[in-house]
């Protein structure tokens, strides 16, 4: 059989039935003042009916790959073809097929040396298309498995099993690391005047790992259910100073109707990442393991110190200890978050004056304003006359020590006076932003509830997917995978692999 022969019935078939069947679709429609939407439906039906019978006389191009009784490798090593054609399973978006193949090794039952047809057309490690594993996924790393498995079944008349889905997201992710390893640093001249490390901290439920009760029986003593690990959500950016007074912050905030807020700059190459705890035979907290990371990015990113650095966090005394560790500059600048300092000075208020009292609001705007012209102390020394004159319950009197003692620790991280007239973020609205859409909006939907691996692969791949690198990453992991499997796929290159294989 010649390359031109399945070509030709092609050919045939596209011009006697698809090209009718077109103009009858639209013919009937008209005729039956079908809506557009239908008329569409009918079009795509017949692109996938299209797709698949030419992806189909594409592979029947190729034949089975034989290449003759022996065929010599690059390396030297003659292998021998195998009596039986070895049959694989191949998913596209046009549907599954079946692809017969002449293999060569030493004899059946061992393992495989060569596969012509495999060389070829480099075909993926997994049975699914790498198209179909890149628009299920791209899909999955936003909705639930489910709901990816049905938008796919919907548009492409393809079903697919949660299983498959998982496995698959659990499959790329084990690519992830490489990328990342490989970014490398930004263009200098796209990047911004001050370079940001930022950290936070978020909780994704993890489904317990003991044995699970049948028919309502009890679990081992201290065996939970669910339980909730700690996951670390680091980001490194650039950006431009944004110059402001404390008076433009605070009208800001409050959202003060005659306040027209000037063009604020934008983070440059903001690369983020989040990280559940390792474990194994050295385990390793998610802080130390993001840290690790964001060490070797602020190196990328700062390499001479030449610029300003700013680690910008929450009170969390391990983020800091970590910022210290993972930051090799000495006159980096560390910022409190001011969104963590405003929700204390919301609750302060509440807890002196009652929650619905209109005296709430204007405490706290006043508050804001001497927190951000760096009178912390005066805030701290002024909850606590008020607790003392109002003759604060108990209850509310912790209440409110807990809230001071927290501005006291960080003061040293509150001189947003300072911070303003420099131009330095003051709050992390970056990393707030990762960990909504990273973790919140995808793992902690209702009933969801994740393995330790599962929950970490879908991490890295929605890290890929947010910092917008997807489509960068797939063609990155394919490139590897292709390397990986086919070493020796030049031996079937060009038109010498149609007059042998056919």
């Amino acid at each position: 059989m010649s390359i031109a022969d399945p070509l030709s019935v092609l050919k045939m078939e596209l011009t006697q039935q698809i090209v009718p069947q077109v103009l009858d679709l639209l013919t009937a429609s008209m005729a039956e003042e079908r809506p557009l939407h239908a008329v569409e439906q009918g079009l795509w039906d017949l692109v996938l009916q299209v797709g698949r019978r030419a992806l189909d006389t594409f592979l029947a191009c190729h034949g089975t790959g034989d290449l003759g009784e022996t065929v010599t490798l690059p390396d030297g090593r003659e292998v021998q073809r195998l009596a039986e054609l070895h049959v694989r399973r191949y998913v596209s978006i046009f549907g599954p097929f079946a692809l017969e193949r002449t293999v060569y090794g030493s004899r059946e039952g061992q393992a495989l040396e060569f596969v012509p047809l495999d060389n070829r057309l480099q075909l993926p490690a997994s049975v699914f298309s790498y198209l179909l594993q890149d628009w299920d996924q791209s899909l999955a790393v936003e909705q639930p498995f489910g709901q990816a498995s049905q938008t796919i079944a919907r548009i492409l008349k393809l079903k697919q099993s949660v299983d498959s889905l998982e496995g698959m997201n659990r499959q790329q992710a084990q690519d992830v690391g490489a990328f990342r390893d490989l970014q490398g640093s930004p263009p200098a001249a796209e990047e911004g005047q001050i370079v940001v490390v930022t950290a936070d901290c978020k909780g994704v439920v993890i489904r317990g790992q003991g044995t699970a009760t049948v028919c309502g029986g009890q679990r081992p003593a201290g065996q939970r259910a669910n339980q909730k690990r700690m996951a670390t959500v680091g980001a490194v950016y650039t950006v431009d100073p944004y110059v402001r007074t404390p008076d433009e912050v605070v009208a800001a905030l409050f959202r003060d109707p005659d306040f027209e807020p000037g063009p604020r700059p934008q983070p440059c190459h903001k690369r983020v990442w989040a990280s559940l705890p390792q474990e194994g035979p050295e385990p390793k907290s998610s802080i130390a393991v993001v840290f690790d990371w964001l060490w070797w990015e602020f190196a990328q990113r700062n390499p001479r110190l030449a610029r300003p650095t700013v680690c910008l966090c929450d009170g969390q005394e391990a983020l800091w200890q970590a910022c210290a560790d993972a930051v090799p500059d000495e006159d980096r600048v560390e910022i409190l978050d001011l969104l963590h300092v405003t929700p204390r000075l919301w609750a302060a208020a509440k807890l002196l004056y009652g929650e619905k009292s209109k005296e709430v609001l204007p405490c706290v705007r006043q508050r804001v304003t001497q927190v951000l012209d760096g009178k912390v102390e005066t805030v701290i020394r002024t909850f606590r006359r008020l607790a003392k004159e109002r003759g604060l319950a108990s209850a509310k009197k912790k209440a409110l020590a807990r809230i001071c003692s927290y501005l006291n620790k960080n003061r040293q991280r509150m001189h947003y006076a300072e911070y303003l007239r420099q131009g330095y973020p003051i709050a992390s609205g970056v990393i707030e932003g990762a960990c909504r859409h990273l973790i919140k909006d995808r793992m902690e939907r209702a009933g969801m509830h994740w393995t330790l691996q599962g929950a970490q692969a879908m991490l890295d791949l929605r890290s890929v997917w947010i910092g917008g690198h997807w489509e960068a990453f797939q063609k990155a992991r394919i490139e590897h995978e292709t390397e990986r499997l086919y070493p020796h796929r030049n031996r079937v290159a060009g038109e010498a692999f149609f007059a042998l294989a056919t």
